[in-house]
């Protein structure tokens, strides 16, 4: 049986990320990467994310191979709430790795860093990404309209939520 583990991304992640997220087929993140050496400096300050509470990424191990990330965002003015976003490399699309990889970043939001709301938000034609949000036990909430920019247009998004159960 093949297993996903999660563990802090690493700058050496940096080629392998870039790999990723250069894929033309990946049409719905947000983040285009220009080169390796802007991945590693992006990677270079994860460390004082986390310290300051502000971002915890990590690597999505499949059999021990890197095959995408996840993180979670914590809203600095509600810190109560985190937005979990992820990408996983196309080759590994459609095996359930994302799935539980969002099971177990929640488990780290609820359990150790004691949110109470998580967000997934996702543009509304990623039909993939509803599909791990339900799977997951998100709730749809609706529309939020312009919530994010992309290629200098301002664009809407679909909003998942989960809260924790005392």
């Amino acid at each position: 049986m093949s297993k996903v583990t999660l563990r802090y991304q690493e700058i050496s992640d940096a080629e392998r990320y870039f790999e990723i997220l250069s894929n033309p087929n990946f049409r719905y993140f947000e983040v285009k990467v220009k080169s390796v050496e802007e991945e590693r400096e992006w990677l270079k300050t994860n460390p004082e994310k986390r310290e300051k509470n502000r971002e915890y990424n990590y690597a999505i191990l499949y059999d021990d191979e890197l095959v995408g990330a996840c993180g979670i965002a914590m809203d600095t003015r509600r810190p109560h709430i985190g937005e979990i976003g992820y990408f996983l490399d196309e080759k590994y699309w459609e095996k359930g790795i994302t799935t539980e990889a969002v099971k177990q970043i929640e488990k780290i939001a609820f359990e150790i860093l004691e949110l109470v709301r998580l967000e997934i938000r996702m543009e509304p034609g990623n039909r993939a990404s509803g599909r791990i949000a339900i799977k997951c036990g998100y709730t749809k909430e609706g529309s939020v309209r312009k919530a994010y920019e992309r290629d200098g247009e301002y664009r809407d998004c679909l909003l998942y939520a989960k809260v924790k159960e005392r």
